[in-house]
């Protein structure tokens, strides 16, 4: 962890979309404004949560298993157990994890739970995925960029708009990786939902003022131009697993999947 990261205070009158997400993981790092917009959204979203996060683990995992040891988590949220640095070094002790988020609360648990095993190291910085190059000179200075690195972009870029160029930013940051890195990425979409529960489901958010974009497959592929997806490709998340044993089939409002880079 950086030292002498400073530390700001904590909005608690404004919701913000990683402590929404910890309310749906039955998580307690939330307060009421988060609590409120949760508990207005449909109640297939605690599943929608939990397949994401799932999804998360059995990536991670894999990668770990193919042999790439850094990390770059963009969005991490409020640390959940298991964390993305503990599944993947317990495959890979040595391994190295750059944790990004722009809550305050983010910061204050990761300086508290996301401990590193000896062999490895595990940093955090503060900082907006709209601002990628100050994201990539901080990891610089914990990641070898001349080696594979995993870069993890889960349930982030639908809080994206449009005016903000996911796509431009996403392209920087995969840009910045070297041949044989891979992305693991997941986005929420509308697909599979009527149109008044999607409508509900922006309002909710909306009214938090929180900006929530949700992209067709066709918007979600965008963000893997010129990369090898690896197979299942892009498929909603509980379909999406390679080493393991097939997770139960249900339904999901994400779109994810891993993608080689160079």
């Amino acid at each position: 962890m950086t030292a002498g990261t400073p530390k700001p205070q904590v909005d608690t009158s404004k919701p913000h979309p990683a402590r929404v997400y910890d309310y749906l993981l039955g998580g307690k790092d939330n307060y009421t404004v988060d609590q409120e917009i949760g508990k207005k959204l449909p109640d297939a979203s605690k599943q929608d949560a939990r397949l994401n996060r799932a999804f998360m683990h059995r990536a991670a995992a894999w990668v770990a298993r193919s042999g790439i040891d850094q990390y770059l988590d963009i969005g991490t949220g409020i640390p959940t157990e298991p964390n993305l640095h503990q599944i993947v070094q317990g495959i890979a002790p040595a391994s190295r994890v750059v944790y990004t988020d722009n809550d305050p609360i983010v910061l204050r648990h990761a300086e508290a739970l996301l401990i590193s095993t000896p062999e490895g190291i595990t940093d955090y910085i503060q900082a907006d995925v709209r601002k990628p190059q100050e994201i990539l000179d901080h990891a610089r200075g914990v990641l070898d960029f001349s080696r594979p690195i995993a870069l993890s972009l889960i349930a982030l870029m639908h809080f994206v708009p449009d005016e903000d160029d996911p796509y431009g930013i996403t392209r920087t940051l995969v840009d910045s990786l070297p041949a044989g890195s891979l992305f693991l990425f997941s986005h929420g979409t509308a697909d599979f939902q009527p149109q008044k529960l999607v409508g509900h489901v922006n309002d909710t958010y909306g009214k938090g003022g929180i900006s929530l974009r949700l992209r067709t497959r066709a918007e979600v592929e965008r963000f893997f131009d010129g990369l090898d997806l690896v197979e299942p490709g892009l498929v909603t998340a509980p379909r999406w697993y390679k080493d393991t044993p097939a997770p139960e089939d249900a339904h999901s409002s994400f779109y994810v999947g891993v993608a080689r880079v160079g």
